[in-house]
């Protein structure tokens, strides 16, 4: 009796572990994109609190999509509590960006939110997508 509850207690264990490994795996950013501007091909990964000081990680693919308009492009980036993080893109290119953003104040971050730009300049306002919010489940 001992040896099948000692298998189902590592059993229960195992399936515990893969869930915790995939819930710390990279997850699919669906793609955001406005007039000018998109972020493809995008993931994110929820930081354990001991690397990237337990931050929302995320990369992908920063692109002018109106690359004679004379606007660059961004990706905002924030965690609950503080503003936007700006990551500029380059005109007339596709730029890869792979960073991290945090609570510097905490073990780790739990909520985080994302979206895409365009820099119309300083007379008329930004046009950006809508923001993406995530949680961190564990």
């Amino acid at each position: 009796m001992r040896k099948w509850v000692s298998v189902a207690v590592a059993a229960g264990l195992f399936v515990g572990g893969i869930g915790a490994a995939v819930a710390d795996s990279w997850q699919e950013i669906k793609p955001r994109s406005t007039d000018g501007s998109k972020f493809r091909d995008a993931k994110y990964l929820w930081e354990p609190k001991s690397s990237n000081h337990g931050g929302f990680h995320f990369k992908g693919d920063l692109v002018d999509t109106f690359p004679n308009d004379g606007h660059n492009v961004y990706v905002q980036a924030k965690v609950q509590g503080y503003g936007w993080n700006r990551f500029n893109g380059v005109q007339r290119k596709t730029v890869h960006l792979d960073q991290v953003v945090y609570d510097g104040a905490a073990l780790y971050s739990t909520d985080a939110a994302i979206r895409v730009c365009r820099d119309r300049g300083s007379l008329r306002p930004d046009n950006c997508s809508p923001e993406l919010s995530y949680h961190r489940k564990n």
